[in-house]
Order: structure tokens, then C-alpha cells, then sequence
């Protein structure tokens, strides 16, 4: 029998005697126990360590949220500690950028393997941890933790159940995230032998190091860094870590990236807007202005920074600035249609509904397509010009009825001023006029897929959900290349219960976007179809 026979057997003893509450109890730290009970004073220390971390991040979420999630992770780190303790050390993530790069801790003889701890509040056999590929790739071992009481503020003491361990060697996963029950684990009282024995062994690979781990761990091989210590290496890793945090949203790693990459090169323009974008997402528009500025000064040709400029002085009400910041961008590149657009909707705003007009229709021309798209797929929102407050909403989109009532007006036969009217009905809840308006876009051009599409989004919104479907179909039918179509199918097959037809409508939006090159909304659509393949079939995790 060997050890991984052994470790199942004893964690099928463990999970009988976790049923009736029958477990190996051991306060000795650095001795194994299955139970460790955490509070009094050591409690209070990791409460007020999430609470100065949700006062961090109260910007990226809610603050009790951010705690709830701080103090679970923390409970499970404090129980791996007090188990292993120097045999292992955690990962200082206020020194890291970005956060902890998904390893917790790392063994003190060897910092190259990693420990990825993930906690679970929940009854035991119906709990389950998921883990990434990024966490895969990174650990040697991921070590599942069980919370029995729910986590909250006021709870004074929390049992915490060793639920067991998985060699990270053994999960073939390569895109998205698995999630898995405790009796897919090894028995947790291997965990310090099967560490010992990846210690010891010379055989041992370890995962892909990210540059941050070469750069601010305990790399065991000094070699490792030395390749890596130039000032334009370092220059280029900061702002892939700067990448790396915008796309999860942690946007304080993202400026601090950005800015360490800004003390190495400071005449860097895209850096600078990279940056831009980072304020402009936490609504700090004066320094997003800045930055989009600073870019501009070292580009005086980046119209993309004039453009984003423009968005961000939107925000801040100054319609004047931002329509020289569209002017500037048109004289740098007269063909860019979004700059058009975008002063048109400006202009708009302030009443120069001529202007509007001739914005638009230089828009449409450059791209016939462009004006479409205000509202792409259901749950799926366009913040490029979130409303300063709902007055100034309603007026926007009565202003934009009343420009495209015009075009419509100088131009009756044209499906793009119904289906721009129709969008703006839609946002002011107006659904079944914007369904009038989206028919009639069809009756002027039976093969427009946007219009079937636009119509679809319009019905989904009323409740008529079967509708809904026919129109994405027939919007299918028309372009089967409209990766937005077979998602917002999929979100109301999955409604429906139809878990198999959302499936089939995500997998194909997921082909599609790859073949876009659409990197992020790939990524999220694979993770739609392995949550419902998850949540429909995975019964026992295929090693």
C-alpha cells in the first residue's frame, strides 16, 4: 500500500469521527492536531488586522465584505501556522506588490515551495474549495481548512477543522478553476511528512515562480534573480504586475506597480495612462486627468490618452474640456470613430444637437457598427460614461432621443437612428417603445443581427424571456460570429434551467472570443461554463 492509499484510508476514519465530533485535539504548537480553536486575544489581533485591511480596500468593495473575506483567510492561515509552525513562513504580503501572488506560505528551508491555504465556512460534507490555475501553478500543496461557525464580527471563538491536503502535482487543470469535497483530501497528518519529503527530494520541480516572488521572496538560489536585476527588466516586470493587478481589480497594487515602473522611466506615456485608467476606475478624476496629461506631454500624439482625458473630464462635468480632448484626438487621427461619437454625445448634452448630428453621421460613416453598441450583453454594464447622478442620467438619454428623433427625421430610412433611439429608451426603462423602435429597424433591414439582438435585450428586460431567446436566435442565425448573442442566450438558458443549452451557447462565445483575441472576456466565459459544469456533474475530482 502506498502513501497515498494510507492517507485516504485515515481520512475516511477522520470524516466518521468529524460526523459524530469525536477529533484529535492537540494545543502544543507545531504538533498536529485535527482540531484548533481559535480566540481571546489571538482572535482580536487577526480582527484587527482585517479590519486595517478593509479599511484598505473599502474601494474595491464593501468594507464588511472585504473583512468577512480577510478574517476566513486568515483563520485558515492561523491554523496551518499553528500546526506547522517554523517548519513554514508566511508570505508578508504588505511587503509584495499586489498582494500575496496566491501562495501563503512558503517552507522556511526551501522558500521555492509554496503553500496555498483555503478556508471554508459550511457543513463538512456539503462544503467544497475551489482553487485556480494560477494557485495550481504556484503551490506545492493546497491545504483546505474547515470553518464550523459562521464568520462574522461578533463570533468569540471559532473551531477550526483540519480538513486534509492535496498535492497540487495531482490536479490536471489548465484553464479556469475546480472546486472539490473532503473526501477528495489526504489525510491532513501527512501534510508534514509529504512537505518534508518535497524538501528532501532532489527530483522536486518547483511550479512557475512569478518575477515578484524572484524579486521580493527568499528565492533558495540566489542565480535565480541575477538575470532579472536591470533596470529595464525591472521596469517591464513592474508594469506586468501593474497589468496583473488592474485586471483583478486591485487597483492599489496597480498605482504602486505603475508608479515604481515611473521612478525607473519616467518618460514612459503608456505608463501613464495605464495609470490614468487605474484613478479613473476609483473615481479620482483630477489625478486621472494628470496622468493623461503627463502621457500626452511625452506622446503629443497619443490619442488614446486625449481620448480617455475627454471621458474623465465628462465625469467631472467639464463638457468644453472634454470636447477639445475628442478635437485633439480627430486631429491626430481623423479616422477614429469613437472619438466622433464621443464628442457627439457631449455635445449633445449641452444642447448642440447640429453638431451632435454631423458628430454621428462622421461616426457612422468611419464605422457603421460603432453607434450600436451601447449595451452589449445582459448583467454587463458600459461605464464609459457613468451618469454624475440620476438627474443628469435622464436628461443625457432624453437628449440622445431627441438627436436620433432628428436624424430620423433627415434620414427615415435609417435602421442606425432607430436602434441608437432604442437603445436610449432602453436606458431610461422605456422598453416597449424601444421594441417599436428596434421592429422598426428590422422592417428597413430583415438581416440586421444588432437589431434582432437590441430587441432580445429589450424583451429579457420586460420578463418575456421566450422572446428574448427567439430574437438572440434569430440574431444567431443572421451572424454566427456575435459572441454577445450566444452569452446572453446562455445567461437566460441557465434561467431556464436549461443547463446544458447554457453550456453549449458559453462554449461557443468562448471560441469565439479566443478567436478575437478577446483575452479577458474568454477568461470569464470559461469560468461561466466550469461553474455550471461544476455545479451539474462534479462528483469526484479526476487526479
Amino acid at each position: 500500500m502506498d502513501w497515498s492509499n494510507v492517507l485516504r484510508s485515515l481520512q475516511s476514519d477522520f470524516i466518521k469521527r468529524l460526523a459524530d465530533g469525536c477529533l484529535l485535539h492537540c494545543e502544543r504548537v507545531g504538533q498536529y492536531s485535527e482540531l484548533t480553536v481559535i480566540s481571546g486575544e489571538r482572535l482580536k489581533q487577526l480582527r484587527e488586522f482585517c479590519w486595517m485591511m478593509a479599511e484598505k480596500y473599502k474601494r474595491v468593495s464593501s468594507v464588511r465584505d472585504v473583512f468577512v473575506s480577510y478574517l476566513k483567510g486568515k483563520l485558515g492561515e492561523e491554523v496551518v501556522k499553528e500546526r506547522l509552525a517554523d517548519f513554514i513562513t508566511e508570505v508578508d504580503y504588505e511587503k509584495r506588490f499586489g498582494g500575496d501572488g496566491n501562495v501563503d506560505f512558503t517552507l522556511t528551508a526551501n522558500p521555492l515551495i509554496g503553500i496555498e491555504v483555503k478556508s471554508r465556512h459550511g457543513y463538512f460534507n456539503k462544503v467544497r474549495w475551489s482553487v485556480s490555475v494560477d494557485e495550481v501553478q504556484k503551490n506545492a500543496v493546497i491545504v483546505c481548512v474547515l470553518i464550523q461557525e459562521e464568520v462574522n464580527e461578533a463570533q468569540s471563538k471559532y473551531n477550526m477543522v483540519l480538513a486534509g491536503f492535496l498535492p497540487t502535482e495531482m490536479i490536471k487543470l489548465r484553464t479556469g478553476k475546480i472546486s472539490f469535497g473532503i473526501e477528495q483530501l489526504f489525510y491532513a497528518g501527512g501534510l508534514r511528512a509529504y512537505l518534508e519529503y518535497l524538501q528532501a527530494s532532489t527530483s522536486y520541480i518547483a511550479p512557475n515562480i512569478s518575477p515578484q516572488q524572484q524579486l521580493f521572496g527568499k528565492p533558495a538560489n540566489q542565480n535565480l534573480i541575477t538575470s532579472i536585476k536591470t533596470e529595464e527588466n525591472l521596469d517591464r516586470l513592474y508594469v506586468e504586475q501593474g497589468d496583473e493587478c488592474f485586471q483583478k481589480k486591485l487597483y492599489d497594487g496597480a498605482i504602486e506597480n505603475y508608479s515604481q515602473a515611473l521612478q525607473i522611466h519616467h518618460s514612459d506615456a503608456n505608463t501613464y495612462y495605464k495609470r490614468g485608467n487605474v484613478f479613473y476606475c476609483l473615481k479620482d478624476y483630477s489625478q486621472a486627468i494628470a496622468d493623461f496629461t503627463q502621457a500626452i506631454n511625452v506622446n503629443p500624439n497619443f490619442a488614446k490618452a486625449y481620448i480617455k482625458s475627454g471621458l474623465t473630464r465628462y465625469q467631472l462635468a467639464d463638457y468644453y474640456g472634454a470636447i477639445e480632448d475628442y478635437t485633439q484626438a480627430i486631429r491626430i487621427n481623423s479616422y477614429d470613430a469613437v472619438a466622433f461619437q464621443n464628442r457627439g454625445d457631449i455635445r449633445s448634452i449641452i444642447g448642440d444637437s447640429q453638431g451632435a448630428i454631423e458628430d454621428y453621421t462622421q461616426a457612422r460613416k468611419i464605422n457603421p457598427h460603432l453607434l450600436e453598441h451601447q449595451q452589449v450583453t445582459l448583467n454587463i454594464e458600459d461605464n464609459s460614461h457613468t451618469p454624475i447622478n440620476d438627474n443628469l442620467e435622464r436628461e443625457n438619454h432624453q437628449r440622445a432621443i431627441e438627436v436620433f428623433t432628428q436624424v430620423i427625421e433627415i434620414s427615415p430610412d435609417d435602421a442606425v437612428g432607430y436602434k441608437k433611439r432604442g437603445n436610449a429608451r432602453c436606458d431610461l426603462g422605456d422598453y416597449l417603445q424601444a421594441i417599436e423602435d428596434f421592429t422598426k429597424a428590422i422592417q428597413i433591414n430583415p438581416y440586421d443581427a444588432d437589431a434582432y439582438f437590441y430587441r432580445g435585450n429589450a424583451f429579457y428586460q420586460l420578463g418575456d424571456k421566450p422572446e428574448a431567446i427567439e430574437d438572440y436566435n434569430q440574431a444567431i442565425k443572421i451572424n454566427p460570429s456575435d459572441a454577445d448573442a450566444y452569452i446572453n442566450r446562455g445567461n437566460l438558458r441557465d434561467e431556464l434551467g436549461d443547463t446544458q443549452g447554457a453550456v453549449a451557447d458559453f462554449q461557443v462565445a468562448a471560441d469565439l472570443y479566443q478567436k478575437a483575441g478577446k483575452v479577458q472576456e474568454h477568461k470569464d466565459t470559461r469560468e461561466k461554463i466550469l461553474d455550471l459544469e461544476i455545479e451539474e456533474s462534479l462528483d469526484v475530482l479526476d487526479f
